[in-house]
């Protein structure tokens, strides 16, 4: 854990000591970690694997594949677009590319400075509502025409700016 700072590896081996006499403790350790770091390292997958005995390659399949873990740091909004069929066809793709132009965000990546991560995910079971978006876990209906999530990405683009 070389690359981590104390304070991350000490939430890990905290997540780790807390779950490991539990009957299938990786996906539990596993979500503490993502809690409390906002994503899974390496150097986790390596601590959970000598605490359970389960192999790196083990744990690594776990975070690849479950959507609600990430290997990478999440930016401080994480903005996920619904690309399925209602909501592309209600123009989730306009959406879509109207917030890649204002957070500068690359899909499924983290902008430059931080601020947003964009997401375009597959259905969020919201399809009456399409399309959908989810702000930092608040539900958006009717995304794109009421410019509800494009307000929240301006708001927070001029209050930063405002910090800086």
């Amino acid at each position: 854990m070389e690359g981590l700072n104390a304070a991350s590896k000490k939430k890990i081996a905290m997540a780790v000591a807390a779950h490991k006499d539990e009957k299938g403790p990786v996906k539990l350790m596993l979500h503490d970690i993502q809690h409390e770091l906002g994503y899974i390292p390496f150097e986790a997958m390596e601590a959970i694997s000598e605490a359970t005995g389960v192999s790196v390659a083990e744990v690594y399949g776990v975070v690849t594949f479950y959507t609600q873990f990430t290997t990478q740091p999440k930016g401080k909004h994480i903005i996920n677009i619904c690309m399925g069929t209602a909501c592309y066809v209600n123009g989730s793709q306009m959406l879509l590319d109207r917030i890649l132009e204002l957070t500068k965000a690359p899909v499924n990546g983290t902008s430059e400075d931080g601020l947003f991560s964009l997401d375009a995910t597959r259905c969020l079971g919201a399809c009456g509502l399409a399309p959908v978006a989810i702000v930092d876990g608040k539900v958006y209906g009717q995304a794109y025409t009421s410019k509800a999530v494009e307000n929240f990405v301006l708001e927070t683009l001029k209050a930063s700016r405002m910090k800086n």
